[in-house]
């Protein structure tokens, strides 16, 4: 909770403004969340709470609000999650938890941005050629939002190494491309005891679910998990932009909704969609 001090000045320094719909709210403008930051030594992320905890709205997140509730964001702003792969997938979605006010990333790739990317990555552009993914996501974060703290991992995650990869995580997002790493990745989930969104988009086309360490897992998908390819269809359709970034956002929706204890999750069930003939079907998984 917010001391005496810091509460003072955020009454202070707060101003009335109003929604479009005319309702009234006390903002903080950023400026004011990095100059209280400084005078208190405290981080962003803290201020923020600070002012969520009197009903003061970080001007940034207004236009989340009344979809999300000032305890919504001040919840959103103390959760930690992973992000497996940082990529086409990954990289719209540490930008969109980071634009909602997710308040600690953990990015996780050990690959470097290739020309081949340039199609429908977030981060990549002429300038990240070459350069760590991880990385360059958590750069650009810290323009976008730099009240979220982000970890920058530069490696892959194995079956060895994904436990403490995750680390404190809430959730772990799968934004991975091969069966064996989502295996591992799961495996870590299930060590962890927490949730994880798996997706896989190809061509026009992609599916998403969500697992909790009790499930049957990957193996509800694919059957002989040993029989099973290591890549899926994206082999052959390639990744379109569109349907990467739908997918990403819909992987976003599961995972701030987990995060906020929703009750309306796709828990026990793949949706799938196809763009090419506009088709969204949910199908149960079988317990």
């Amino acid at each position: 909770m917010a001391g005496p001090h810091i509460r003072d000045q955020l009454t202070l320094r707060s101003v009335e403004r109003q929604r479009p719909d005319g309702s009234a709210y006390r903002s903080l403008s950023l400026a004011v969340v990095q100059q209280l930051a400084r005078d208190f030594d405290q981080s962003l992320r803290r201020v923020e709470q600070s002012a969520l905890e009197m009903a003061i709205i970080p001007e940034r997140y207004i236009r989340n609000v009344a979809t999300l509730s000032p305890e919504d964001q001040h919840r959103l702003l103390d959760c930690s999650v992973c992000v497996v792969g940082v990529g086409g997938l990954g990289g719209s979605v540490a930008e969109m938890l980071a634009r909602i006010g997710v308040g600690r990333l953990r990015l996780v790739d050990g690959d470097r941005f290739e020309e081949s990317n340039l199609n429908r990555q977030r981060f990549a552009d002429t300038a990240s050629l070459d350069k760590p993914k991880a990385q360059i996501a958590r750069e650009a974060i810290a323009a976008i939002n730099p009240a979220v703290e982000v970890t920058a991992l530069t490696e892959y995650l194995t079956t060895d190494n994904g436990p403490a990869i995750i680390g404190d995580a809430d959730i772990a997002i799968d934004c991975l491309d091969s069966l064996p790493a989502r295996l591992s990745l799961q495996t870590a989930c299930r060590h962890k005891q927490i949730p994880m969104v798996s997706a896989a988009v190809a061509g026009m086309s992609g599916q998403i679910t969500v697992f909790y360490p009790e499930d049957e897992g990957l193996a509800a998908l694919y059957g002989d998990l040993s029989a099973a390819a290591d890549r899926g269809a994206e082999t052959t359709l390639g990744n379109l932009p569109f349907a990467v970034t739908m997918l990403a956002s819909l992987e976003c929706s599961e995972a701030v909704k987990i995060l906020l204890g929703r009750q309306q999750t796709l828990h026990g069930h793949l949706l799938i969609f196809d763009l090419t003939d506009l088709t969204f079907d949910i199908v149960q998984l079988a317990e």
